[in-house]
């Protein structure tokens, strides 16, 4: 079993220390919503603290900025080590947090020490220094990136370790200076990275935390900062949107939700559509933005393919991270989450969804918000629809029957998301179709829509972004480009213009 003793709240990470003011904005109590006797920690806020470490990351900017990548590079390789060592302690805080099984916390983990050796090595590639001979004529010209100065970093729940990592591990590593705000529902994790982060060296004030809810985020956003890197829901990245539309000159990135869409054709490997379906439907309790939430299924194969989902989803096992028995699926993360993925089970049934599992409560030992899946076979979306063009962020998923491909695209492409679409199917001439005929960031070939590669871009269409990917293409928004001609030639008396009054030295 764990250790749930309550995590000792430190403080705010400013400036390379962990500080506390005499009285806080607020205060936040962390549950583990696998097991509700389980009190995480008890984190408090302070507005103030948003202005400090902001000055903080603006005092440590010019002396970072102002060191070679290599220099910078050599603290994420202590980094690397510290996460490493801290593996385990860090696994099960994700676990404790979030109630997501503990393999999958510790996937979570590795996806961070695997980020880092990335980025310190092919990632920063994109923006390597770039020589253009004969820019003008007989004149070369140099393309130089710069980073942007300070970075606020907004964290999700549902990785709250590894997605935050995608945004500031190449925000420092281009130069940047950070503030790093956690998911209020996972303080704990946020807390414990900047004391990862601390045990590496980093000089002060490079990476600052905060703790905070929703009007700290706000007053991070709107404060003196270069960029905001969200990852998150669609409705907080249009708050973010909105706040920050006077802000112009901030760089705003926005990974936000989905509402996915597998296409399964008549000749694809059913036992291979079933395996990656299941994982892209109910994978973290159906608590992620690249989820599988609408399964488009030609009719041949549709009988079969829905009897053995169906039972392959009553036999998924679901408890408490910890287990002995190891479970595929936790809870959803608090009451609010829960109570949404149940009301989402009445609006699929009132707009003609056939049952084929109903989601409900679960009564398990350790109490938390445990839910099974649910699968509706629903009819092709009407414009009004409610179940079919929502993101509900939970395990849902509805199934559509069509005949042919070109009714599966049509029905892939009624969303107002665009992160994911996957495609089964034998044929590659049908996978290039969908490719060409959806908007989406990402089009997997007998894939599922969840999972993705820092070794790629990540990133959405749509209501899922704003067209700044993150994972390979993150070092992108981190900087900025810098053209520059190189020009030690003589003046050219030749072809100085007509009428300016020059008058070369004669010889």
């Amino acid at each position: 079993m764990p250790n749930l003793s309550p995590v000792t709240y430190l403080g705010d990470y400013i400036y390379g220390t962990f500080v506390l003011s005499k009285e806080s904005s607020g205060e936040i109590k962390s549950v583990n919503p696998g097991n509700l006797g389980d009190t995480v920690g008890v984190f408090r806020c302070f507005n103030n603290h948003v202005y400090e470490a902001v000055e903080a990351a603006g005092r440590a900017f010019s002396g970072w900025s102002a060191l070679s990548l290599s220099e910078r590079a050599s603290y994420f390789k202590k980094f690397s080590s510290e996460l490493e060592a801290h593996l385990e302690d860090l696994s099960r805080l994700i676990s404790r947090e979030t109630g997501k099984p503990l393999w999958e916390a510790r996937q979570e983990v590795k996806a961070m020490i695997s980020k880092i050796d990335f980025t310190c090595g092919k990632g920063l590639n994109l923006i390597a220094d770039s020589r253009v001979p004969d820019a003008q004529p007989d004149i070369p010209g140099l393309l130089r990136f710069k980073p942007k100065g300070v970075m606020a970093v907004i964290g999700p729940f549902n990785f709250p370790a590894h997605l935050p990592h995608g945004h500031y591990v190449p925000a420092l590593l281009t130069g940047n200076t950070v503030i790093f705000k956690p998911s209020e529902k996972t303080p704990a994790v946020g807390q414990m990275i900047a004391e990862i982060i601390h045990r590496s060296g980093f000089p002060p004030g490079v990476f600052n935390m905060i703790q905070g809810e929703r009007e700290i985020g706000k007053r991070l956003c709107l404060a003196n900062v270069d960029a905001v890197l969200f990852t998150g829901s669609y409705e907080v990245g249009l708050k973010i949107k909105r706040d920050t539309v006077s802000h112009f000159w901030k760089t705003v990135v926005l990974e936000m939700g989905g509402k996915n869409a597998a296409i399964i054709l008549e000749d694809a490997d059913l036992e291979k559509a079933l395996y990656e379906n299941m994982l892209g439907a109910f994978l973290t309790s159906g608590q992620r933005c690249s989820a599988t939430s609408r399964i488009i299924i030609t009719s041949g194969i549709a009988p079969r393919f829905i009897e053995q989902f169906h039972e392959l989803a009553k036999n998924l096992r679901i408890g408490y991270a910890f287990d002995e028995n190891p479970p595929f699926m936790g809870p959803l993360i608090n009451e609010e989450a829960r109570d949404n993925y149940l009301r989402f089970q009445g609006i699929a049934q009132r707009e003609g969804g056939e049952t084929i599992m109903r989601g409900k409560a679960l009564e398990l030992k350790p109490s938390g918000y445990y839910v099974t899946p649910s699968i509706y076979l629903m009819k092709p979306k009407s414009k009004h629809q409610v179940y079919l063009g929502t993101e509900i962020f939970g395990p849902s998923v509805g199934i559509i029957v069509v005949e042919n491909l070109d009714e599966a695209i049509e029905e892939a492409n009624k969303t107002d998301y665009g992160l994911a679409t996957s495609v089964f199917t034998r044929d590659r001439s049908a996978y290039e179709a969908v490719f060409h005929r959806t908007k989406t960031g990402i089009v997997n070939y007998n894939r599922a829509t969840a999972g993705a590669s820092s070794k790629l871009p990540f990133g959405g269409q749509g209501k899922s972004g704003n067209q700044c990917p993150t994972a390979l293409f993150a070092p992108y928004y981190c900087t900025y480009p810098v053209a520059s001609l190189e020009d030690s030639n003589p003046v050219d008396k030749a072809h100085i213009p007509p009428g300016f009054p020059f008058k070369p030295e004669t010889e």
